[in-house]
């Protein structure tokens, strides 16, 4: 049996590491967001507007956009799901952790 320390510990690890895999994930979703606006950006060539309510964004602009995105993201699926199962892993992994060791809810800081 472990102590309630080395309990609380291990917790932390699998958080701490369920934390990182949705880092990584947020992170190829914001590559995949700024290269599809790239690419959006240098297909479609906008005319100089000047004047406080004209826009240079067209629904055009738009759904090139999301084409980028779904492509970028096709390309990617791979990478995404194999991250999103981890994900589901390790969140399976901390609810029979806490389940087996009786752990309901998250430590709360002292300083708080």
């Amino acid at each position: 049996m472990r102590s309630y320390f080395e309990q609380r510990a291990m917790l932390a690890r699998l958080e701490t590491a369920r934390a990182e895999t949705e880092r990584q994930i947020a992170i190829i979703e914001r590559q995949i967001t700024a290269r599809a606006e790239r690419m959006t950006i240098s297909t479609r060539v906008k005319a100089r507007q000047f004047g406080r309510a004209s826009t240079t964004g067209t629904r055009a602009d738009e759904r090139d956009f999301q084409a980028n995105i779904a492509a970028l993201r096709f390309e990617r699926h791979d990478d995404i799901n194999a991250l999103a199962r981890k994900l589901a892993r390790q969140a399976g992994a901390i609810v029979a952790f806490r389940v087996r060791y009786r752990i309901n809810e998250p430590e709360r800081d002292a300083a708080s």
